[in-house]
């Protein structure tokens, strides 16, 4: 998310100028942020996860969707875009503009240097209010290593993967993730900023 914010403005302002809009925006209590470019890294990272993903779904009663599919939270009124979101079942979707989707199953997030800590901070609050969700899932994109947060009946369980030779069960959807695969062709140097949470 931008730090930069415009005016105060309605949802069905956002909207109505977001459908026009070259730019992807982020909209939460009457403010609009920019969505910040994404790094070579980050771009293939969320590319192998939704190839995969849909790959693995396909044939079952489940869409997965990249960065264009708009996310609201409607409990709290945030208006976003997550890197890959996956809905099993029927799609709830906002408006006969079936562009904004209301149920998700699951969400994934690519970490960026600008972004990690509101995604797992108040991103991740927001994204708590769905009832839908069952699965949030953080993947670095410096290094081999994946988060994944599971609903429970009294909270959100924590699950880490580290390693190239790591895999990731995503029990939501049935799915595994092979870290190799996650990470294929990126390029790690070694000296990028390492999250606590991932270590």
């Amino acid at each position: 998310m931008s730090t930069a914010a415009r005016r105060s403005i309605t949802a069905e302002e956002y909207l109505a100028a977001e459908r026009q809009a070259t730019e992807r925006h982020e909209y939460v209590n009457g403010a609009v942020f920019a969505m910040v470019g994404a790094s070579r890294a980050h771009n293939l990272v969320a590319g192998n996860v939704f190839a995969e993903l849909r790959a693995q779904l396909r044939g079952r009663p489940c869409e997965t969707y990249t960065t264009d599919m708009r996310v609201k939270v409607a409990r709290t009124g945030l208006y976003t875009y997550p890197d890959v979101v996956v809905v099993c079942g029927q799609p709830e979707l906002e408006d006969d503009h079936v562009d904004t989707l209301l149920n998700p199953t699951l969400i994934v997030e690519v970490l960026s240097p600008s972004t990690e800590r509101y995604d797992r901070g108040d991103k991740f609050a927001h994204y708590r209010r769905l009832s839908s969700l069952a699965e949030y899932v953080l993947v670095a994109q410096h290094r081999p290593a994946v988060e994944r947060f599971v609903r429970q009946e009294n909270g959100w369980l924590l699950d880490a993967a580290a390693g190239l030779d790591a895999t990731v069960t995503l029990e939501s959807l049935g799915c595994t993730l092979a870290l190799r695969d996650v990470y294929e062709r990126v390029t790690f140097t070694g000296d990028e900023p390492r999250s606590p949470a991932l270590e």
